[in-house]
C-alpha cells in the first residue's frame, strides 16, 4: 500500500534518473534529451469529448519518461552485450524491462506494425513527417510509472512525451493545441482509437495545481484553481480489464452519433433534456440511454467546475457520484469491480469503517473509457493514505483481487530538455 513518506518523495525526479541509467546501460551512451508525458485523470465528464461537450481532467504526477540521443552517438558495444551494427537509418525504440528493440525507419513513411505500444511512437512521427519535417535517426529509452491500460491516458502521456521529443529533436515547435491534435491523428490512425481530444490537450496543457476545464467543441481551456491543500486526490486502480472495451467505445460513440441525428443536431451537446424528453417515444431505447448520459453530464462537468473553484465540496462530490451511476446505468461502461470501489468510498466517507474517517471522501467515480481500470476520489488529504488502505483491504476481501493505490496533485504538462 502506500504511505505520505512515500508520496512525499519527488517521483519524477527518479523516474528520469532511471531512464538516463537505463539509456546509457542499454546503448552505450548517455542521452541528450529527456522528455516527459504525464498521464492524465478526468475528476467528471465522461464519453462527452467526442460529443462536443465539456470535461474536466487534470494532469496527473505519472508520467512516461524517454530519454534519448542521435544515431550520430552510437557505440559499437553496450555496457553488456554486443549489439550489431545498425544502419545510419535505423532509430531504434527501447522499453524498459523488455528485451526487444523497435527498429523503425525515420526516413521512410510510417506503417502500423508489432510491437503494438510502438506504433503511438510512429504515429506521432508520422505527424511530424506529415508536416514536411525531417525526423532524425535516434535512440530511445522508454520508461513509466503510469499504470497501463487504467484509464490514465498511458497512450496520450507516450504521444506527447514523444511529440515533445522530436520538437526538441528538430527545432520546429507547435502550439500546444496543434501538438495535442496531432498525437490525437496518431491515436486514431496508428493505434485504431477513436479517441477524443481530452487524453492530449490534458496531457500538452496540465497546470500544477489546475483542473482543466476543456470545451471540446472550441478547444478553449480554463485552467480552474484546485488551490486547497486540504485536498487531495486518491486513485485506485481495480486492476482489471474487461475485453468489452475496445469495441465498447466505438459502438457507444457511434450511439451518440445516432441519437444526436435523430434529435436534429450536430452534436449531443447541443441537444437540452426537454429535446430528449419529447423524442424519447421516436428513439431506440438504447441510443436514449446515451443520449441522457451525455447531456446530463455535460451540464454536470460545468456544474463541478464552478463549484471546484469555490470549493463547494459537497456540490462536487454530489456531481462526481451522479456522474458514476450515470456511466453504470445510462451508457453502461462500468463493471462490477468499478461499482464495488465507488460503494466502498461512499461507505468509508458515512462512517461504516470508522469515525475517524467519516467524510473523508468528497466523491467518487469511474475514470477513463471503462469497463475496468480505476476510479478517481477527492478526498481530504490528512486522511487520503487511511482512505485508499481501507478500500483497498475491503476490495480484496470482496474480490480477491489486490488494488493499487496512489495519491496526487494536478501536474504540469509534457515538455521535453537539452541534458
Amino acid at each position: 500500500m502506500i504511505s505520505d513518506a512515500q508520496e512525499r518523495l519527488p517521483r519524477l525526479p527518479r523516474l528520469i534518473e532511471q531512464a538516463t541509467a537505463t539509456f546509457t546501460k542499454r546503448f552505450a551512451h548517455p542521452p541528450k534529451w529527456v522528455a516527459i508525458g504525464p498521464g492524465r485523470v478526468n475528476l467528471i465528464g465522461e464519453h462527452v469529448d467526442y460529443n462536443d461537450g465539456f470535461v474536466l481532467p487534470m494532469a496527473i504526477d505519472r508520467h512516461i519518461v524517454i530519454a534519448a540521443a542521435p544515431a550520430s552517438a552510437r557505440c559499437a558495444l553496450s555496457a553488456t552485450e554486443s549489439l550489431p551494427q545498425v544502419p545510419s537509418h535505423i532509430s531504434r525504440l527501447a522499453s524498459d524491462g523488455q528485451e526487444q528493440l523497435v527498429e523503425i525507419d525515420t526516413t521512410s513513411a510510417m506503417k502500423r506494425s508489432d510491437p503494438a505500444w510502438a506504433n503511438y511512437v510512429r504515429g506521432v512521427i508520422a505527424g511530424f513527417q506529415d508536416r514536411g519535417i525531417t525526423v532524425p535517426t535516434f535512440d530511445a529509452m522508454v520508461v513509466s510509472d503510469l499504470p497501463m491500460g487504467g484509464g490514465l491516458s498511458s497512450s496520450a502521456a507516450i504521444e506527447m512525451a514523444t511529440a515533445s521529443l522530436l520538437e526538441i529533436m528538430t527545432g520546429h515547435f507547435m502550439s500546444l493545441a496543434e501538438k495535442a491534435l496531432l498525437c490525437q491523428r496518431a491515436e486514431h490512425e496508428f493505434a485504431r482509437v477513436p479517441c477524443g481530444i481530452m487524453d492530449q490537450f490534458a496531457s500538452a496543457m496540465g497546470r500544477r495545481d489546475h483542473l482543466l476545464l476543456l470545451d471540446c467543441r472550441s478547444q478553449q481551456i480554463s485552467h480552474v484553481p484546485l488551490q486547497d491543500d486540504s485536498i487531495a486526490v486518491l486513485i485506485v486502480n481495480s486492476n482489471v480489464r474487461h475485453e468489452l472495451s475496445d469495441g465498447g467505445y466505438a459502438q457507444r460513440r457511434s450511439q451518440c452519433e445516432q441519437a444526436a441525428a435523430m434529435l436534429g443536431v450536430s452534436s449531443l451537446r447541443d441537444a437540452t433534456m426537454a429535446d430528449l424528453a419529447a423524442a424519447e417515444s421516436q428513439m431506440e431505447p438504447v441510443n436514449y440511454r446515451r443520449a441522457r448520459h451525455v447531456i446530463s453530464e455535460i451540464q454536470r462537468t460545468t456544474e463541478a467546475a464552478a463549484a471546484v473553484e469555490a470549493a463547494q465540496w459537497d456540490d462536487v462530490g454530489k456531481a462526481m457520484y451522479e456522474s458514476h451511476a450515470s456511466l453504470r446505468d445510462d451508457f453502461e461502461v462500468s463493471c462490477a469491480e468499478l461499482d464495488l470501489l465507488v460503494e466502498l468510498a461512499r461507505g468509508i466517507s458515512e462512517g461504516q469503517a470508522s469515525d475517524v474517517l467519516r467524510d473523508s471522501v468528497i466523491g467518487c467515480r469511474m475514470t477513463g473509457g471503462g469497463f475496468g481500470g480505476c476510479v478517481v476520489s477527492l478526498v481530504k488529504k490528512h486522511l487520503a493514505s487511511k482512505v485508499a488502505a481501507e478500500i483497498s483491504k475491503r476490495y480484496e476481501l470482496k474480490t480477491g483481487i489486490a488494488a493499487t493505490a496512489f495519491i496526487t496533485r494536478p501536474a504540469d504538462g509534457a515538455k521535453a530538455w537539452l541534458l
